[in-house]
């Protein structure tokens, strides 16, 4: 699990849309926090392009407003962008490629000679042709 460094983590505090009634209109809970995943120390190179490719972006930015809580939207926005990281860093599954069944193989000529009659009832008629 990577553990990225809060000296890393720009924060910024602004005023919130969620609960609190008027209290939000006083107190700045919402949390948004930016990452710059290329000045990271934490990553290798192949991480940080792994990073970039998936979310195509160099900062990362995530806000939370969830609760009434400044700390505890913090902690929550911190969280998220650990699991984006995970989630970014996380190997899929090599793909094991399998043969079409022979179901598959003769629905597909079933298809083919159907669409191959539609196609030959649309042309000119030809007076010189042996039954195609």
């Amino acid at each position: 699990m990577i553990v990225i460094p809060e000296e890393e983590i720009q924060f910024t505090f602004s005023h919130s849309s969620g609960p609190g009634g008027q209290n939000v209109n006083k107190t700045n809970t919402k949390v948004t926090i930016s990452w710059n995943v290329q000045e990271s120390s934490v990553l290798s190179e192949d991480e940080k392009e792994k990073i970039i490719e998936v979310f195509n972006k160099i900062e990362l930015q995530v806000t939370n407003q969830e609760t009434r809580s400044q700390q505890e939207n913090r902690k929550r926005a911190i969280k998220k962008l650990h699991e984006m990281v995970e989630a970014a860093l996380k190997e899929d599954p090599e793909r094991i490629p399998t043969k079409p069944t022979y179901a598959s193989k003769v629905k597909r000529v079933v298809v083919k000679k159907h669409r191959s009659v539609i196609k030959k009832y649309r042309r000119k008629p030809r007076l010189d042709h042996d039954d195609d």
